[in-house]
């Protein structure tokens, strides 16, 4: 059986951004806990903010908690 070679994604857009210290610490932090570059971190975020701009109606989803009964409408509550 041949072996596929390795196909390596080369990235040719670069940017250079400011961040404000604290920020910054945060980028540091992250990348060094998940043991990845902070680029990668970057890329991640960017990532999921492009998956949730796909879906902005989902943005609250899980965000709300309240009791078991919302609904207000007669035959829908358990009383």
């Amino acid at each position: 059986m041949r072996r596929q070679p390795c196909r390596v994604q080369h990235m040719r857009n670069t940017i250079s951004i400011r961040l404000p210290e604290e920020l910054a610490e945060w980028l540091k932090r992250a990348a060094a806990a998940a043991g990845v570059s902070q680029s990668k971190v970057i890329r991640d975020q960017l990532e999921k903010a492009r998956t949730r701009e796909d879906r902005p109606f989902l943005r609250l989803a899980g965000k709300v908690s309240a009791g078991g009964d919302l609904s207000s409408r007669n035959g829908f509550s358990r009383k």
